[in-house]
């Protein structure tokens, strides 16, 4: 093809050149003849010359004049004929001169042709190195382009990540603003109670005097002073020397709550068997927590992805309040003793509430994740919280304003929490499957159970009955009651449609200890177990979806003592 390409600008030059050297060897044979002619006609000449030379004696006038003007006619056709030959060879001499000249310009373009060639090679050469300097320049055009897009991403993340920390600084200010005025509020508040209290010991110590004149007679030694449940975090276990027996003007209440024993409700511990209420969710909002007050009433606790955490009368069914958290933030866990209402939120703090007012009293902020349970103890005047950030955190809520009092470390995320009836003892589950066992004065673990479950605990409770027992829920979707002294399970409780796939499943004890309660995930069943033989002891049937929640509570007035929740936020109170 480069062949074809190159040779056809000569090929028209070629042809020209064919063409002549064929007409220039015409000529060639045509001035061979004219010569061989010319030849014939001098011997012709030559002989009539001879002839006319020995006969010139017999012949006649007429003769010699015939004869002489053939020689003149013969001279006349030699000189034409050497014209012609002369001018056939100024022919010839001009078409071999212009062969030469075309040859030559053959060689010339032929030599033009090859630089060309060489040229057009160094062109080509050029070129593929253009081409190969364009693909690398191509290639690192395109790296140049991944990396403008990863920058603008990064650039993206970076201003999401900024406006979000702005959002973060904004609501931290706001919080700020609201703890400064609330500590503006609280100090108000606690200078008034102090001068309440001023007032109040000033009308002490008179009718102490008054006392003291009137018992003159006779002397009595003070009862040593009980320590307070905080208290016992300074490590001292020594009783205080100070009275503690309040005036005749007021009742020793706090002591009298100190020393009451958990009872059961007026009916004993109830087998449910039948539904109460059935309470259909309007929202369709999850329930991630359930708990009864903890001091005996006729009320049962709820939070959910709503926000919201809610109060329920077990007696009617009916809510009697509705507490709020942070908007948009999801409600896991609460807890209730007695007039006090906690909710722990995805926002990283946990709300403390008087259910009466409906005020918080109480905003906890500590931790740096979401936290995840969370429970009342030493009757409602301290919070232990569970978070993401794999710690857990002892509040102080006797006071107007609160106090972190004692941090937990731990290596694995707690889904679940308990605190011992004694308030100092604590056991928290874990993801990684294992038991852990606290001591709140000091914060220090006191044992651990490791590969409980096969998979992350969901629920962990003290034994009502004994102090040396613990019922766990797992993800294995088995529901174990646990001898911590052992660390083995003294029973494992399963069904082939029990199922445990939620990471905030609960099981429960009964109050007396005897049951064993737990709803599955996939059907909705409620399973009861015999927690003294290990034997299923009933199943009962009402939900339409997995269930998620259950507690069982003491019961009050109604004997109302077991409540559920299902996936769809529909909750069942149980008779």
């Amino acid at each position: 093809e480069r062949n074809a390409r190159e040779s056809d600008p000569f090929r028209s030059i070629q042809k020209s050149y064919t063409q002549q050297s064929q007409h220039i060897d015409a000529l060639q044979k045509k001035l061979d003849v004219s010569e061989r002619e010319i030849s014939r006609l001098r011997q012709e000449l030559d002989d009539a010359g001879g002839n006319s030379g020995s006969s010139s004696n017999n012949r006649s006038g007429a003769a010699t004049t015939a004869a002489l003007r053939n020689e003149a006619r013969l001279r006349d056709k030699l000189e034409k004929l050497q014209d012609d030959y002369n001018t056939k060879i100024k022919k010839e001499v001009e078409e071999k001169a212009e062969a030469l000249k075309t040859a030559k310009r053959v060689t010339e373009l032929q030599d033009l042709n090859s630089s060309q060639n060489e040229l057009i090679a160094e062109l080509k050469q050029e070129i593929e190195r253009n081409q190969r300097a364009i693909f690398h320049l191509q290639g690192e055009v395109d790296d140049g382009k991944s990396r403008a897009n990863l920058a603008e991403k990064q650039y993206d993340g970076l201003k999401i990540t900024i406006r979000t920390l702005q959002e973060e600084n904004d609501e931290i200010k706001k919080e700020n603003r609201l703890l400064e005025e609330r500590l503006v509020t609280d100090k108000g508040k606690l200078v008034e109670e102090m001068n309440v209290l001023t007032e109040m010991v000033e009308t002490l110590k008179r009718e102490n005097q008054i006392q003291k004149g009137l018992n003159q007679q006779s002397t009595s030694s003070p009862e040593p002073k009980k320590s307070s449940w905080f208290g016992s975090f300074s490590g001292s276990s020594t009783p205080s020397k100070e009275r503690t027996e309040p005036p005749p003007s007021m009742p020793a209440l706090k002591d009298e709550k100190a020393n009451i024993k958990p009872k059961f409700g007026a009916m004993g511990v109830v087998l449910p068997s039948t539904p109460k209420y059935k309470i259909q969710s309007p929202a369709k909002s999850d329930v991630f927590s359930m708990r009864y007050d903890g001091s005996g009433n006729d009320l049962v606790v709820t939070a959910g992805s709503d926000s919201s955490v809610k109060v329920w009368d077990t007696n009617s069914g009916s809510a009697r309040v509705t507490l709020h958290g942070s908007p948009g933030h999801t409600m896991m866990a609460c807890d209730m003793y007695g007039s006090v209402v906690i909710g722990a939120s995805s926002d990283k703090t946990c709300r403390v509430w008087n259910m009466r007012t409906e005020r918080m009293l109480h905003h906890l902020v500590g931790h740096q994740h979401k936290i995840s349970c969370a429970r009342l103890c030493a009757q409602g005047e301290a919070v232990l919280t569970g978070s993401a950030d794999r710690s857990l955190k002892v509040w102080d809520i006797s006071r107007q304003t609160y106090k972190q009092t004692t941090t937990l470390r731990h290596g694995s995320t707690a889904h679940c929490l308990d605190v011992g009836s004694d308030s100092f003892s604590a056991v928290s589950g874990h993801m990684d499957g294992g038991l852990r066992f606290w001591d709140l004065r000091t914060g220090d673990r006191t044992t651990e159970i490791r590969e409980m479950h096969d998979g992350g605990i969901c629920s962990v409770q003290f034994s009502p009955v004994s102090s040396t027992q613990v019922l766990t829920n797992g993800l294995d979707s088995c529901v174990k009651l646990v001898d911590i002294r052992t660390g083995t399970a003294v029973h494992t409780f399963r069904h082939a449609e029990f199922s445990t796939v939620q990471a905030f499943s609960a099981a429960v004890l009964s109050p007396d200890g005897k049951y064993a309660a737990a709803g599955s995930n996939s059907n909705g069943t409620i399973f009861i177990w015999d927690a003294v033989h290990g034997t299923l002891k009933t199943q009962l049937e009402g939900h339409t979806n997995g269930v998620c929640c259950i507690d069982w509570g003491r019961g009050g007035s109604s004997g109302q003592q077991v409540s559920t929740v299902d996936r769809r936020g529909n909750m069942i109170l149980w008779a």
